[in-house]
């Protein structure tokens, strides 16, 4: 296995990592943030690589045919970190969709494959993910849903890129009497 070959398997691996822990069902939405300079072993937004960003596509698109979720991909910040979404995402979730078309230069390698090999592209400036994936710390927090929860992958960097994820969570709202469970048993709050 090759160098390409292995970040496409370690993709997969951190993805399922995170859908398992975030439970995450078909058609929710999880944000990639992707710098593949950073992979490459360098300064974010200078080495972008469009090799790079096609295996690391094809680890999220092997497991997003097996659990259904939406894979958004976050630009980067010469598109004020605008997301390319599938149509059907922006309609699904009333998303307004913004003009521009990502390229390497202005957008990122990886956003810029996203746009290119997605059936219905769009890109929209904000969306509130229920989970996410940072590969170069390239800043997906203003992307999910409130309250966000670190998750430490197994696999902590692809190639020379750090990872970090996040799963959210509903906010837990009220105080000392508030209930967060409900007893399946009996169908009351506990």
């Amino acid at each position: 296995m090759n160098k390409l070959e292995k970040m496409s398997k370690q993709v997969e691996e951190i993805t399922r990592q995170l859908i398992t822990a975030g439970h995450i069902r078909p058609q929710q939405i999880i944000v990639i943030g992707t710098s593949t300079s950073e992979v490459l072993g360098q300064h974010i937004g200078t080495s972008g690589a469009e090799m790079v960003a096609s295996e690391i596509y094809k680890g999220i698109k092997a497991v997003q045919e097996e659990f259904g979720f939406y894979a958004t991909f976050q630009c980067c910040e010469h598109l004020n970190r605008a997301l390319v979404v599938e149509r059907e995402v922006l309609q699904q979730y009333n998303l307004e969709e913004v003009s521009v078309i990502p390229v390497a230069k202005a957008g990122g390698s990886m956003a810029t494959f996203a746009y290119q090999h997605f059936e219905n592209p769009v890109l929209v400036e904000e969306i509130k993910a229920h989970a996410g994936i940072d590969i170069g710390e390239t800043l997906i927090g203003m992307h999910l849903k409130q309250v966000a929860v670190p998750l430490r992958p197994n696999i902590r960097e692809i190639g020379k890129a750090r990872v970090n994820m996040a799963i959210t969570r509903p906010k837990l709202i009220g105080g000392q009497r508030a209930v967060y469970e409900i007893n399946n048993n009996t169908n009351r709050c506990k």
